[in-house]
This record gives structure tokens, sequence and C-alpha cells, in this order.
């Protein structure tokens, strides 16, 4: 049992509940809150009735939600921030919405990290490849040193974490986008097999690639869909006309 660490887990659907269930089974304490929860967790997890009391106790707190959310539970959980406290901002947001969260609770003093989950958490979980940057990232690293994360700790800015996420979201998504249209219209066509190889000549000649991008859009439409329209945000605030992340986005809709 780590008796040094107890962290909440706000928001227990894939990744929170991924997250809770591997840090349990690795001996941390996981008190946890999800409004509508449906995974089956460790019966060690301490489910609480509110972001509020999961917060209340822990020490380390992480928010795995929507982003359309983010703001709202970082308001919740604001009482009962103090600087014993490190606060994960873990949603696909932009980094102008991390840096908003920030601004709201820093009074707390609260150690704030910009966490960005660099692959989709099935099947490695809380191993699962993270960015982390803003004023409580190394202490955050340092903290579950002996746990195994993979963290690469970026800097103190806050935003930086989430901006190479999403610019790497640009091409994944977008390559994918790319890849469901084409696979598609191969099919209307009956022409499946010529379409492989002319998108498997681009990607590396890796044909079983290509089903992991379709299927993996499929499963993931939804997450995804609110990550592209995080890439849209960033871009557009950066005077920049986000056409193909715009289509990626759309075509993840189409998919749900």
């Amino acid at each position: 049992m780590n008796d040094n660490l107890t962290i909440a887990i706000l928001g227990l659907g894939e990744a929170g509940s991924h997250f809770a269930n591997d840090l349990a089974d690795l001996g941390v304490k996981i008190i946890g809150f999800d409004p509508n929860p449906k995974r089956v967790l460790h019966p060690t997890i301490e489910m609480k009735s509110s972001n509020l009391e999961a917060a209340r106790e822990a020490t380390i707190i992480f928010s795995v939600n929507l982003s359309s959310v983010s703001e709202e539970v970082a308001r919740e959980v604001f009482p009962v921030l103090d600087a014993s406290k490190i606060y994960l901002e873990m949603n696909t947001s932009s980094p102008d919405k991390k840096i908003a969260i920030f601004e709201m609770i820093k009074s707390t003093c609260v150690k704030y990290v910009d966490l960005a989950i660099m692959a989709p958490v099935p099947p490695k979980g809380i191993k699962t490849p993270f960015l982390a940057s803003g004023n409580g990232a190394k202490t955050f690293q340092e903290k579950v040193a002996d746990l195994g994360l993979d963290i690469t700790v970026l800097s103190e800015e806050v935003g930086e974490a989430s901006t190479r996420k999403l610019l790497r979201s640009i091409v994944y998504k977008g390559v994918a986008a790319v890849i469901c249209e084409a696979m598609e219209a191969g099919r209307k066509y009956d022409l499946e097999s010529y379409i492989r190889e002319q998108i498997s000549s681009v990607i590396g000649g890796n044909d079983g690639l290509i089903d992991r991008f379709v299927e993996g859009s499929k499963t993931h439409a939804l997450r995804r869909m609110h990550e592209m329209e995080a890439v849209v945000e960033m871009l557009e605030n950066q005077g920049i006309d986000p056409i193909v992340s715009k289509a990626a986005r759309q075509n993840l809709e189409k998919l749900l």
C-alpha cells in the first residue's frame, strides 16, 4: 500500500476508470466521483457524493471530464484547494481554457498541472504517456515517481502540454479522417483492395494500421470530436482558419 498518496479521480468514464483501477492496483488510496458511474471499479475505491467531497481528502486531484464541464468542476472543488494539493487538469481543452482554469483557482495556491494524455488510454492505462506543464508539474512527477508513470515535464507554463497534444491531434485525426473517407468511398465503388493499396503506399505499407485508424475513429468518435473542437478553438485564437480540422471534426460526428 502506498501510504503517502491519496488521489481523487473526478470523472470515471473510460480514461478515469482505467486510471483509478490501475492506481488502486498499485496500492494507492483512490477516492472517486462521477455523476453517472457506469464502469466496474476496483473494490478499494471509495466513492463520494460530489467532486467537492472527493477532492477534500486528496493530495492529488485528477480532473478527467469533458472539456465542457472542466471549469464547473474546478469551481466546485475551489473551497478545498490549498498549497498542499496538486490539481491535474487532464481534460482535452484548448490551452486558453487550461489557463483560464488556472487563473480561476490560483488564489488557493494549489499546485496546478496541465496534463496531456498522449495516446489512447487502453491498453496502457495509467502507464499511458503524459506531457506535463505548469507550476505543479515537477512536484507531481516527484510524488508519483515510485509508481512508474510515463511523465515528461515540459515547463512551468500552463498550456504548453495541451498545445503540443492538440498540434499532434491535427496530424493524427486529420490522417484518420482521410483514411475513413477513402475507405468508405472504396467500399462504395467496390474497390476496397485498390484504396487500401493507395493508403498503404502513403503510411508505409502497414495495412493493419488502416483498420486501427478506422476502428479507433468509430470507437472514440465522441471524445475525439471534442478533441478536434479544442483544436479548432486553439487555431482560431491564433488567427488560423482550421479548414481541415473542422472537416476532421465533422467526420467524427458522422461516425457517432
